[in-house]
């Protein structure tokens, strides 16, 4: 496809702002998967796009958490493998259905993921609690393969998903939980944009740009982490994708891809 001055602007802000949210609650590709496909982005592409922009902006975030030593390197090895592998499996399915019949599914998807994301927001467990033993190795490799699978053929809110993951059954406190999150969220990433990637459907007019979108905005949510409350970037999240949403529904389903 010709990609624009405009739509490069727009995507940008898309994943600027998904990079904010991304690094403080998770979330953040509810904004950038329909903000692509309104876009007029195909698919498929715009989910190798999405992955390579998101990929780059995880990895910044990792970096300050791991200044703050707030990763738990122990789990991290497996957890990483788990999550890539299962991130290539979903990925691979993902390119095994027909791009048109493919956005539909991500419209119908996407309140599904916000559902189950704002959800997740209201389990909580002691913050002091200590990391499980029990059947460690066990949890943290369905973690990293189930909701790998999910971030490789989805993606929208995945982040949350393995923050709440190793919130509960890991019995991390939420910090830390959030910064290791993001060694799961960059695994999978990784996974899928090689898996993308070696499929030719990432547009790198487009991932760049974005990508470095993101990393301005992951490391401004970052920061802002322990100042912003969590609620509210899930509000504003909710009230961006329901008119994202809206706009989707009627081109897929109403008026039909451009």
């Amino acid at each position: 496809m010709d990609v624009t001055l405009t739509i490069i602007l727009v995507c940008c802000a898309a994943f600027f702002l998904a990079g904010i949210i991304d690094a403080i609650a998770g979330g953040g590709g509810l904004i950038t998967v329909p903000s692509l496909l309104l876009c007029g982005v195909p698919a498929h592409f715009a989910l190798g796009t999405g992955k390579l922009a998101s990929c780059l902006g995880t990895l910044s975030a990792v970096f300050s958490f791991a200044r703050n030593r707030f990763l738990v390197t122990r789990i991290l090895p497996l957890g990483f493998l788990s999550s890539a592998l299962g991130a290539v499996f979903g990925s691979w399915s993902a390119l095994q259905i027909d791009s048109a019949l493919m956005g539909k599914i991500m419209v119908l998807m996407l309140p599904v993921g916000l559902v189950l994301m704002l959800a997740s927001g209201g389990v909580r467990l002691d913050a002091d609690e200590a990391l499980s033993e029990k059947h460690l190795w066990l949890k943290v490799c369905s973690l990293g393969a189930l909701i790998g699978a999910y971030d490789g053929f989805f993606g929208p809110g995945a982040g949350s998903f393995f923050l709440i993951g190793l919130h509960v059954l890991l019995r991390l406190d939420l910090v830390r939980a959030s910064a290791n999150s993001k060694i799961f969220n960059l695994a999978s990433n990784f996974g899928s944009v090689c898996t993308f990637g070696s499929a030719g459907t990432v547009l790198y007019t487009l991932a760049i740009p974005c990508a470095i979108a993101s990393i301005i905005g992951n490391q401004i949510g970052a920061r802002l982490a322990m100042r912003v409350g969590v609620r509210i970037v899930r509000m504003m999240l909710f009230a961006v994708l329901s008119l994202l949403l809206a706009t989707l529904v009627y081109r897929f389903f109403i008026a039909g891809p451009a």
